[in-house]
């Protein structure tokens, strides 16, 4: 169709002649609302973001003096943002004649490694710049692998409570369970008989 009767057609319909792929031969060509398309475009571009999760590096900081429930309060800290998904940065700040003993800072560093292993993967090992140790560590499941975790132990939670709920029922109907030859025998003992006159 040539390009004057194309764009005639879309104008007597009130929509757009839009080229879709110019260098084939001959040019590929859509009658089309472009305002709507646009539109449906955008929408699903934000939909997109809504459902893209963005990694933050949340930082804890430590002291090579910490005691041991401060070290414990961190360390549930850091399990805390692991499961949400977000990766941690270790962090141990030396002051003044802090820094003749980098060793005692490596070693609470490695302690927390040791002790999250089960949750983390490490991405940088206890590394020195400056004045400051750090270690980088990223959550081990993926955001997907957790939400089906969560769902998993949703619906055996919901499993053990509805067994819970039909135990005590069956316990207060027994008469349900007994054979029906049992049930007639009871109703027929029950009921009054007519005796002749």
């Amino acid at each position: 169709m040539p390009p004057f009767e194309a764009l005639k057609l879309a104008r007597s319909k009130n929509l757009d002649l839009v080229e879709i792929s110019p260098t084939a031969q001959p040019p590929v060509c859509r009658i089309m609302d472009y305002g709507k398309y646009l539109y449906q475009q955008e929408k699903k571009e934000r939909e997109a973001k809504k459902h893209q999760k963005t990694i933050t590096v949340k930082e804890v900081k430590f002291r090579i003096n910490v005691d041991d429930h401060d070290y414990e309060t961190k360390r549930n800290h850091v399990l805390r943002f692991l499961d949400e998904g977000d990766k941690v940065k270790a962090t141990i700040f030396f002051r003044g004649r802090e820094m003749t003993r980098t060793s005692l800072g490596r070693q609470i560093l490695e302690r927390l490694i040791k002790d999250v292993e089960p949750h983390s993967i490490v991405e940088f090992r206890p590394r020195q710049e400056g004045n400051t140790l750090h270690a980088i560590l990223a959550p081990k499941k993926t955001a997907v692998e957790r939400e089906k975790e969560r769902e998993k132990e949703a619906k055996l939670k919901a499993k053990a409570e509805r067994q819970a709920q039909q135990k005590p029922k069956a316990e207060e109907h027994p008469a349900a369970e007994k054979e029906p030859e049992q049930v007639a025998a009871a109703v027929a003992a029950t009921t009054p008989t007519t005796s002749q006159v």
